[in-house]
């Protein structure tokens, strides 16, 4: 999937566009923290190592842990659809080939429910 896509550049880019709409969504916002850069820096490097390129996000911060990274925020069902809409939106906006959209949207969807912490 990497390749395909385009590489590390596809991830930034994704990145940009999905942190653009969360932070037009003041309910999401407000479970990030303050300064967004570092969030999306390591977002695009989990997401580009995930689907095939380097381990540079596992060389700088080890094992992901996604769901011991994100259990000190609240994230219930709300919060996990708002994600999925922002991420699922963004990703169409990047016009990829339908199969790897649709890989990427089960895999979207997958992870942020693994994520819910909260009734």
């Amino acid at each position: 999937m990497f390749e395909r896509v385009g590489g590390g550049a596809f991830f930034v880019e994704l990145v940009d566009r999905f942190y653009t709409r969360v932070e037009q969504d003041a309910p999401l916002r407000s479970i990030y923290p303050a300064e967004l850069e570092p969030g999306k820096t390591y977002l695009a490097l989990f997401l580009a190592q995930y689907w095939g390129g380097p381990a540079l996000y596992e060389r700088e911060r080890g094992h992901p842990r996604l769901r011991q990274r994100h259990f000190p925020f609240a994230i219930g069902k709300v919060e996990r659809d708002a994600w999925v809409k922002h991420m699922l939106d963004a990703l169409a906006s990047m016009g990829l080939a339908a199969e790897d959209e649709a890989e990427m949207t089960d895999y979207f969807e997958y992870a942020a429910n693994t994520m819910i912490n909260q009734e």
